[in-house]
């Protein structure tokens, strides 16, 4: 079997698990939470055009993860699914004069609505000892579940078309963008907080911390960047958020 056609293989496999799970998500979701999830899926879309390049990568990180985290902590997993199919297609629109790439809009889109989807149904299922999104552990085992969602499969997308260790390739992309998953979950837990007391309106006001964040990560990538060749150590159809 030649890479175009195991790359083929391996993005029909990724629409398949992300029709299974979107559909089972449809099916078992059944709260809406109509203001709070247009105002999330509004907050995504615009902050997944605001991008940090990944050095020694060819791609880059967007700073909506925080949005496609809330929507999996604080939505149905119908709503999450939107939210994450919605702003993932907005951030992988190619800009003026850009090439667009078909089949990896298809992978992109297939593989973060089936991260989230998975991440918000593993949140909400009736695990012994935990409260859905308002449990602690419940809130890592999601961010884990998004990350590895999302890291695992460009990893292995990766390994395919270019006969490269996916294991070396997945750390390459892990290392970099794993502690932005981190301060993700913590702001994810500062809106929950503030929610509670306040009201989702004021809670999304927390996110304003992220411009901030976006500006400290560029600054470090920066020099990041310096110290390493310019050749580039994975070529990702997309990496991180």
């Amino acid at each position: 079997m030649n890479n175009t056609r195991r790359i083929k293989t391996f993005i029909g496999a990724m629409m398949l698990a992300a029709a299974i799970t979107a559909g089972y998500a449809a099916v078992v979701s059944h709260a809406l939470h109509t203001y709070f999830a247009l105002a999330v899926l509004v907050l995504a879309a615009v902050t997944s055009r605001v991008k940090v390049k990944l050095p020694g990568i060819n791609g880059n990180m967007s700073v909506n993860l925080p949005f496609l985290l809330t929507a999996v902590v604080s939505l149905s997993s119908a709503e999450a699914v939107v939210v994450a199919f919605v702003s993932t297609a907005v951030q992988c629109w190619p800009r003026k004069d850009a090439k667009f790439n078909p089949q990896q809009m298809v992978f992109n889109l297939s593989m973060m609505a089936f991260a989230s989807c998975l991440a918000s149904l593993i949140l909400h299922a009736a695990w012994p000892g935990m409260h859905g999104g308002s449990s602690t552990l419940g809130l890592v085992l999601a961010t884990a579940t998004l990350f590895l969602g999302q890291t695992a499969p460009v990893a292995a997308i990766v390994a395919v078309s270019e006969g490269k260790a996916a294991g070396h390739i997945w750390w390459s992309l892990a290392h970099l963008s794993f502690p932005y998953y981190v301060i993700s979950a913590g702001v994810t837990t500062m809106v929950q907080a503030v929610s509670s007391h306040l009201g989702w309106g004021l809670a999304l006001a927390v996110f304003p911390v992220m411009y901030f964040i976006h500006r400290s990560y560029r600054v470090y990538f920066g020099r990041v960047a310096q110290t390493l060749s310019p050749e580039p150590l994975v070529k990702a159809a997309r990496a991180g958020a």
